[in-house]
């Protein structure tokens, strides 16, 4: 029963979110907001709602452990499992100079991370600061869009069609639909999903910080995979690096600074001596195919692969 309640929680909040996205998309475009932004903003925090409920949930219900241990496995298995499958599948190629950018803020971030929760519990003041670190970002990212954009002599805003969601044809009660869909879904989801993460802890004796670093956290990346393996099929590996990392700068600037201003989310001490420290050897580990324009073929996908199997092997024994 608790595997059911987890399935079903993870798959009412990936149905939930995806129609959060369309929605929300539509909304803004209807509303007059630039297709730029809202693919800077609205997509980028539709399609980290799951986390970000799922960790706000499990904070409120005393699971801190699921909470940081979704945002941190996420990041984990971002790297070295949605890396790495579809480069051991196809390959991937090499990433473009928007990546390398936008790589080098994820280091930074995760470093940040690393150094507030050294200072934790993580507090309203360590929220504000991710969040500080979010808005830096986003600024950052639209300013390079408008710039790489004016260059190409093109107008500063990208083509509505382009955007994950968006239906120029859809009708205002579908917008409506999907959004509340989404807002409904996403609560309910997330509730399943911590409450059957938190009875699976129980029934096989692991800890809540184990469940969340693993199943939640693989569950909650499950989009990412399917986006990742998409783009390697298809030759746009800086598609699905930049999925990747722009993914790890949301969960730890949003996601995780948008629960500690709810609730203060303590950090286990295991977090500070290994999976900390497991996600940001993860994060160098890709800087030759990020910065020195190696190719993330075979081999690679087969060392990243094999990584993360390890890492969650060491957890669970």
């Amino acid at each position: 029963m608790d595997w059911l309640l987890v399935a079903l929680g993870l798959a009412i909040l990936l149905l939930a979110g995806d129609a959060l996205v369309k929605g929300a998309v539509n909304l803004a475009l209807r509303l007059g907001i630039p297709a730029l932004i809202v693919s800077l903003t609205v997509v980028a925090f539709g399609t980290s709602a799951p986390e970000l409920l799922v960790s706000v949930q499990a904070v409120l219900r005393d699971s801190p452990g699921i909470a940081i241990g979704n945002v941190v496995g996420s990041n984990t298995a971002n790297i070295l499992l949605v890396l790495g499958v579809p480069a051991l599948l196809k390959g991937l190629g090499r990433a473009d100079d928007d990546s390398r950018h936008t790589y080098v803020l994820m280091l930074v971030v995760s470093a940040a991370f690393i150094a507030l929760c050294a200072l934790g519990p993580l507090t309203w003041w360590h929220g504000l600061v991710l969040l500080a670190m979010l808005a830096f970002m986003l600024g950052d990212q639209f300013r390079r869009a408008r710039a790489h954009r004016a260059a190409e002599r093109a107008a500063a805003a990208v083509d509505p069609e382009e955007l994950e969601g968006a239906d120029p044809h859809m009708p205002i009660w579908r917008v409506v639909l999907y959004l509340v869909l989404g807002l409904v879904g996403l609560p309910l989801g997330a509730d399943m999903l911590v409450d059957g993460s938190v009875a699976l802890a129980r029934d096989f004796g692991v800890s809540e910080t184990v469940i969340g670093l693993t199943l939640v956290a693989v569950g909650t990346s499950a989009p990412e995979l399917a986006t990742t393996v998409m783009a390697a099929f298809r030759n746009k590996a800086d598609v699905a690096i930049g999925n990747v990392i722009g993914s790890n700068i949301f969960n730890l600037a949003a996601i995780m600074g948008i629960t500690a201003l709810i609730a203060p989310v303590p950090v286990d001490r295991e977090f500070l001596t290994f999976d900390l420290w497991v996600m940001l050897g993860a994060s160098v580990a890709i800087a030759p195919f990020v910065l020195r324009d190696w190719p993330l073929n075979r081999v690679a996908g087969a060392a990243l692969t094999a990584a993360y199997l390890g890492y969650v092997a060491s957890l669970l024994i």
